[in-house]
């Protein structure tokens, strides 16, 4: 049985590595450009209660944290006013058919609706190499509404 709990501030370690280690499997020859210890302290910054970010964490029995997912408040006109995106999720490989990710979601949707988004959003991953990601997104009620293009400063 798996505990899905809301990431404490003390826990940004773990926060951070799980977004470590889906870093790691995407972009596994770029991994470098992102230090573990970057990593923990971007995850301890925005935990803080104003940060505008949570982390809920699915721990097995032994309290091992074996899937994670990062939401951020974000606000459109278009999604009339705050709205929810997802990250940042991962789940270990070993956990990836025991439903770790639909627990997941189903408390991120219960989260986002007890703070009144209106929708939760996610990046949609490269297809065809992602098409998985796509699909479960899909299975859980997500549609399609285009890919996100990014800048960096």
């Amino acid at each position: 049985m798996l505990n899905i709990q809301l990431a404490r501030i003390d826990q940004s370690d773990l926060v951070a590595q799980g977004v470590y280690d889906l870093l790691l499997e995407l972009f596994p020859a770029e991994v470098a450009s992102f230090p573990l210890a970057k990593l923990q302290q971007a995850a301890f910054q925005s935990l803080r209660p104003d940060g505008g970010v949570w982390s809920l964490l699915a721990l097995n029995e032994q309290e091992q944290v074996v899937g994670m997912l990062n939401l951020s408040r974000c606000v459109a006109i278009y999604a009339g006013g705050e709205f929810g995106e997802i990250a940042e999720m991962y789940v270990r490989p070993d956990y990836r058919s025991q439903k770790v990710g639909e627990q997941l979601m189903a408390r991120a949707k219960r989260f986002a609706k007890e703070k009144g988004w209106a929708t939760l959003e996610v990046g949609a991953p490269d297809v065809p190499r992602c098409q998985r990601t796509v699909d479960f997104y899909q299975r859980n009620g997500f549609n399609m509404v285009g890919p996100r293009l990014e800048f960096s400063l």
